[in-house]
């Protein structure tokens, strides 16, 4: 059985999904979104030693699969995720030439500057945690839902200090989650919480 962090969501299995909730039109920027990031991260690997384009083929997944979310647009953010911070050339402006102004500001929002997280942490996670009270929720349902896939990844060594990116999961997304009475992010609040505790036994 292929360990989780090392299972993907193939594309043929994506697209037939697709095919039961959207339109041709919307399954193609789906699709081409998948086909992005794919390439985006093609020779990246996590801590790991999986493939990073895994994670956000699994985000796409734990959207559509556990959430039910159908909305072709927070579909292409959530397999986008990630591609800002790793591309050099990609822009929030390209990203919404291809894909439309929504899925890419919600890429934007989520894009952290990586160079200053390096010097200042815990001052550019409070700075992401303002940024996202603010923002639409769609944008900390698919934040919590990176967090949650890569809650079931500790066990494979994906988190130098695990238990600080548990305890700060904790402390500062999983609050903006319970407050907010949102069905879809009340779930992912209690599918973290159940990962939290599997995970610290």
């Amino acid at each position: 059985m292929t360990p989780y962090n090392h299972s993907t969501y193939d594309r043929f299995d994506l697209e037939k999904d697709l095919a039961e909730i959207l339109e041709p039109i919307d399954i193609h920027r789906v699709i081409s979104a998948y086909d992005l990031a794919d390439e985006v991260h093609r020779e990246q690997v996590r801590n790991d030693d999986s493939p990073y384009f895994f994670h956000c083929a699994r985000v796409c997944k734990i959207l559509i699969k556990e959430l039910n979310i159908e909305d072709p647009d927070i579909l292409i953010a959530g397999l986008t995720h990630d591609v800002l911070e790793d591309s050099p050339t990609l822009t929030q402006e390209v990203l919404a030439y291809n894909f439309g102004e929504y899925p890419a500001y919600i890429v934007q929002i989520l894009t952290k500057n990586l160079d200053e997280q390096k010097n200042d942490p815990d001052a550019i996670e409070r700075a992401h945690i303002a940024l996202l009270e603010k923002s639409p929720m769609d944008c900390l349902i698919i934040k919590l839902s990176a967090r949650l896939d890569n809650f079931r990844c500790l066990d494979f060594h994906l988190k130098r200090n695990p238990l600080v990116y548990v305890n700060r999961t904790t402390e500062l997304y999983l609050p903006l989650a319970d407050i907010s009475n949102h069905p879809t992010l009340l779930k992912l609040s209690e599918e973290l919480k159940k990962e939290r505790n599997k995970f610290l036994g």
